[in-house]
């Protein structure tokens, strides 16, 4: 079947993993991704994060495994945007796509003449969007941007760890991710725009920005109350017990919702005192005396095993969970059920694939697909620039 985006198409100038991340997604729903490196470089430089890199038959393949993450259903092709030859090229790639996507540095592009402005200017119905660190405005406009530095900036890591440890990042590049999906969600917008008016626009997507919108309920707390947040671990700021616990053989993870669920929670720990306290009876009042409610129910959590927890709270329908590892969780039938891992044939590969993660949308009609899996540098100049513009490879520039 047809995906969503079929016969949308889409430019793509952007390297490491917000701006892929954008671009892989619109691929798997159906848009054609032109993906453009820089062979000064040999290309995205992610292609060369590893170990681990991906092994092939007479030696490692020219992508680690962490390009593979966020480049599939892309064609690569090797064009050069410091040469005037490659500046036309993008230009005429650019005449007949869709959507332009780049992150570089605020005003990177408009020495090329490839910046939003100009682009817009000679193809209105263009949707360009921008990735940067900050925004294409402000004053730390033209500052690097890092998924690190991020989350730093945005808040996040003031959250994150241990009440008495130091601050902790998200143990991916979280930031990136949610930057790339908050721009293919502006991008979808802005497509259903122009589908009405004819009319492109410039869609301006910045890493702090979309890091602060995702401090959600910590941040509106914090701008009703005036009162700054602390590193909890894995305590919940607003509901209790809601938090990682300790068992006799590992660890469990306990959300208890309501006050239904907190009386069937102590009833399983053999404390069918708790809910008559006046202490521990609301989840406000749960939340005000977090300490001495730890004081009772951690013990009796610890003296069980991890199974026997798990079991007895779904009995009791208590929302409850282990705390699995990588492993555990994509080998899990959850994660088989909802094929969220794929293999993807790579030539030259020595098992002749990579196994990817899958994509998380479940669509009726148009489903996402893997149509390609990530390419080798360069694989796709020639094909592309003959079908798209009628050009020899050698004119990539």
């Amino acid at each position: 079947m047809a995906g969503a985006l079929d016969g949308i198409r889409v430019l793509d100038l952007t390297r490491i993993l917000a701006g892929p991340t954008c671009t892989q997604l619109l691929g798997d729903l159906g848009a054609d991704v032109w993906k453009i490196e820089n062979p000064a470089t040999n290309g995205d430089d992610t292609r060369t994060w590893g170990p681990p890199m991906i092994a092939g038959r007479d030696g490692p393949l020219d992508m680690s495994a962490y390009f593979v993450a966020a480049n599939r259903n892309k064609y690569s092709v090797a064009v050069d945007l410091a040469s005037a030859e490659g500046q036309e090229t993008i230009r005429a790639l650019a005449a007949k796509a869709d959507v332009v996507i780049e992150n570089f540095k605020p005003g990177g592009l408009a020495k090329y003449g490839l910046d939003a402005e100009t682009m817009l200017r000679r193809h209105p119905g263009l949707i360009y969007c921008s990735i940067s660190g900050y925004g294409q405005t402000g004053p730390n406009r033209e500052k690097p941007g890092y998924d690190l530095m991020a989350q730093g900036y945005g808040g996040i890591m003031s959250l994150t760890g241990e009440p008495d440890g130091a601050p902790m990042k998200v143990g991916v590049g979280v930031a990136d991710i949610v930057c790339g999906m908050y721009a293919c969600t502006g991008i979808l917008a802005a497509l259903r725009h122009r589908d009405r008016t004819g009319e492109g626009q410039h869609v301006d997507v910045g890493l702090v920005d979309t890091q602060m919108a995702w401090l959600v309920n910590e941040a509106t707390n914090y701008l009703e109350s005036g009162e700054l947040p602390v590193r909890r671990g894995n305590g919940h700021p607003n509901i209790v017990p809601y938090d990682v616990f300790a068992t006799s053989d590992g660890h469990v993870i306990v959300a208890v919702g309501n006050d239904l669920q907190f009386a069937r929670f102590s009833d399983f720990l053999g404390l069918p005192d708790l809910p008559g306290d006046a202490r521990f009876a609301t989840n406000p009042a749960r939340a005000q005396n977090r300490a001495d409610l730890y004081d009772r129910i951690v013990p009796a959590i610890r003296d069980r095993t991890t199974g026997e927890v798990i079991a007895g709270l779904e009995r009791r329908k208590v929302p409850v969970g282990p705390v699995n590892d990588i492993g555990q969780a994509l080998g899990s039938d959850q994660a088989r059920a909802r094929e969220m891992t794929v293999r993807m044939d790579v030539p030259g590969a020595a098992r002749g694939y990579v196994t990817m993660l899958g994509n998380p949308l479940k669509l009726s009609a148009t489903p996402v697909s893997y149509r390609l899996a990530p390419r080798a540098f360069g694989a796709d100049t020639d094909e592309i620039l003959q079908t798209v513009l009628g050009r020899e490879g050698a004119k990539a520039g």
